[in-house]
């Protein structure tokens, strides 16, 4: 079985009351809730030892959830480097929401990630545009939000390896919302709806996509490539 863990910064939801109200034991909580029954699920949060990502814990995570927001500089280098290191190895990296603006999003892109932003109870319509994609299996035409905040183009992050979805919202921007990335022997899915202050965790279609996000990031079982030096495989002849 794949295991999963969520990491999630847990500071908004101890102070302010109206994140605590939809999300009351956090939203990493709420997302392993509905992953638990297809996977081995366990979280971490910032305030954490070694903000809960040890060695011990990252070596035995198949692919790893990364929620943040108001501390992205809290997580200390030495950490990010860790997760690097097992997503160059192989461990899956699914980024949600604002983890765009995460040390180990922007470290793994090489640019930026920054966008344009509003919070103006706005709908949100997500398209798929890629509709053979197993990310999106089991999702219709599109995934309507009644509200979320608005991220829109231009998104500065390297052009994807797969556009899965797209954002349309009320405002009339639209935005890149479902990426997919390869770094190293790493698999990587950005997905873009998840503010704190709305119930988009409870959508059973965005829940659904986080799902099918785990499965595809998966490792693939291989050997991690040996690089450096290198004896030849055939004799080489001098001339």
């Amino acid at each position: 079985m794949v295991n999963v863990t969520i990491w999630n910064e847990f500071r908004h939801e101890k102070q302010h009351d109206a994140v605590k109200e939809v999300y009351p034991d956090g939203i990493h909580h709420t997302i392993a809730s509905f992953l638990q029954d297809d996977f081995e699920v366990k979280t971490a949060t910032l305030d954490e030892p070694e903000h809960g990502l040890t060695d011990e814990v990252l070596e035995s995570t198949d692919v790893l959830i990364w929620w943040g927001h108001m501390a992205h500089e809290e997580v200390k280098d030495e950490v990010v480097e860790k997760v690097k290191k097992r997503v160059l190895e192989g461990m899956g990296l699914i980024v949600l929401h604002s983890g765009h603006f995460s040390k180990i999003f922007k470290t793994l892109m090489g640019t930026s990630c920054d966008l344009k932003w509003r919070e103006a109870d706005e709908k949100e319509r997500i398209w798929v545009v890629n509709p053979s994609h197993p990310i999106v299996e089991g999702i219709g035409e599109y995934i309507e939000l009644e509200k979320e905040e608005m991220y829109g183009e231009h998104f500065d992050i390297p052009t994807p390896d797969e556009l899965v979805l797209v954002s349309w919202f009320e405002g009339g921007e639209v935005f890149r919302s479902g990426c997919t990335y390869s770094r190293g022997n790493g698999k990587i899915f950005y997905f873009r709806p998840g503010h704190e202050t709305y119930p988009t965790y409870y959508n059973e279609s965005i829940q659904r996509v986080i799902k099918n996000g785990v499965k595809w990031a998966a490792p693939t079982k291989r050997e991690y490539p040996v690089y450096g030096n290198a004896k030849p495989l055939e004799e080489i002849k001098s001339k």
